[in-house]
């Protein structure tokens, strides 16, 4: 079973195609507030009674409100396609059948993001709406009907050994899509090969040999990767990522540790 090495350089640039084709638009990044807008912009002009009467309908300015990108604390559904990602990454694509899907959350400084995995059946706009609650708790998102307990369930690939490290980052990047300010964690990581030497480590544990990304695949199709990132924003530390595969799976069971931090003088 030997372990393959994996190129610092090709990880690097798969992770920020991934991170390219996950950038939101100005509009869901930093929404307007609807103060900011002039009072008769906030509607599209109708173009017949018939539309001014659908306002009302369907619940009017208040409920359209709602469903758009707005800085008031109240999820709302992203226009964007996080599927995209994987439209070039090698070996690896959606499963038939499955929609991967946004929520987003915006306050004037922070913002957070929920990607979910939908049967294509079950993402309506229509559907996908009533996931979202009047309360808009960050920290109860919306979950949509039939969406996948693991994003990662909706994931496949040709698990070349590529792929799964190419899965480790994927995961990571969309657990954090629209996370903004506070909430941001993944995005202060760079993946190293070799310890910066711009400070002196202290170790929390034995000292790695190697610090190269690496995939081992076992007789029995489990596999297994390692690879490390430095924290460049406090608190600075060199981190340890392990994720697991199961056999014919991409969804891992993984651990992030703090293994060195900056010796204190």
């Amino acid at each position: 079973m030997p372990i393959q090495k994996i190129s610092l350089e090709s990880l690097n640039k798969i992770r920020q195609h991934i991170k390219t084709t996950l950038t939101l638009p100005e509009s869901e990044r930093n929404p307007r507030s609807p103060n900011s807008l002039a009072p008769d912009s906030d509607l599209p002009e109708p173009d017949s009674l018939g539309d001014l009467g659908s306002l009302f309908t369907f619940g009017g300015a208040d409920e359209l409100e709602s469903q758009a990108p707005n800085t008031k604390g109240k999820w709302f559904i992203s226009a964007m396609n996080p599927g995209d990602a994987l439209l070039k990454l090698p070996g690896m694509q959606l499963k038939p059948g499955c929609r991967l899907v946004t929520y987003l959350h915006r306050t004037p400084t922070d913002g957070m993001g929920i990607t979910w995995a939908v049967p294509e059946a079950m993402s309506t706009t229509a559907q996908l709406e009533q996931a979202i609650t009047p309360n808009g708790d960050p920290q109860q998102p919306p979950h949509p009907a039939a969406a996948l307990t693991d994003v990662m369930e909706a994931i496949e690939g040709d698990r070349a050994p590529l792929s799964f490290v190419i899965a480790s980052l994927l995961k990571r990047e969309l657990q954090e899509f629209g996370h903004l300010g506070k909430y941001c964690a993944w995005s202060h990581h760079r993946l190293i090969d070799s310890l910066p030497t711009q400070v002196k480590w202290e170790w929390r544990v034995k000292p790695p040999q190697d610090l190269s990304p690496k995939v081992l695949i076992y007789p029995d199709q489990k596999v297994a990767i390692e690879f490390f990132t430095c924290r460049v924003t406090a608190p600075v530390a060199i981190f340890q990522h392990v994720d697991q595969y199961p056999p014919h799976q991409y969804k891992a069971a993984g651990a992030d540790r703090a293994i060195a931090t900056p010796l204190r003088s």
